[in-house]
């Protein structure tokens, strides 16, 4: 399974459905958090490379395979 070439729009619409939303901006970075504490930034970039997009998907602490069901 490999990732596909994504926006940060589409990354953070992903990340709603898990709970994830956005509580500030840094900069060029849109800040999501939840409810259990975990929270990662988002650089909002029309495409984010795979190396990020995994470091993002860590963050979050979900899988890779829950975060393309989430697509």
């Amino acid at each position: 399974m490999s990732l596909p070439v994504l926006g940060w729009r589409e990354v953070l619409k992903a990340l709603r459905k898990k709970g994830f939303y956005a509580t500030r901006q840094s900069g060029s970075h849109i800040i999501v958090e939840n409810d259990e504490g975990l929270w990662t930034a988002i650089p909002r970039k029309d495409e984010l490379g795979k190396g990020l997009l995994l470091q993002i998907i860590s963050e979050c602490g979900i899988t890779k395979k829950e975060f393309l069901d989430l697509l």
